[in-house]
């Protein structure tokens, strides 16, 4: 019996995490959630690229050129990566001087570092909506 709970918390914990399959589930005309979660790590990367001393090299309309998830493997690294990036850019959001939120991010047309953070913020916040509203589906 004991080992026969341990395998259904197991299991239980696995969903609350999400499996490739719950996240590469189509619903409607729906993006997936597996497509949601590489969207957001793509601006978050892309962001994190310029805190960093890098050029913004993102682009809209690569932004949904999400590699296909074939297994659970493929899943757990898109998730690492979101989470790791997401991790480092907080960081480097932390360290950013006051006086520097209000100067240009990247070049004046892009308006500056607080208005360019809080559209991340506001950007994750709608498509981790939109992935909570697909689980419950789901």
């Amino acid at each position: 019996m004991h080992m026969k709970l341990s395998q259904q918390l197991a299991h239980r914990f696995r969903e609350v995490i999400f499996t490739w399959q719950q996240a590469t589930t189509k619903v409607g005309d729906y993006n997936t959630i597996a497509l949601l979660t590489f969207h957001i790590d793509y601006y978050i990367e892309g962001v994190l690229q310029v805190f960093l001393g890098g050029a913004l090299t993102i682009r809209d309309r690569y932004s949904f050129d999400a590699p296909q998830l074939t297994s659970e493997q493929d899943w757990q690294d898109i998730k690492k990566r979101f989470f790791l990036n997401a991790k480092a850019l907080a960081e480097e959001f932390r360290k950013l001087p006051n006086e520097q939120l209000s100067e240009p991010f990247v070049k004046e047309s892009y308006g500056t570092y607080l208005r360019n953070i809080e559209g991340m913020i506001e950007h994750c916040y709608y498509h981790l909506g939109q992935i909570t509203l697909l689980r419950k589906t789901i």
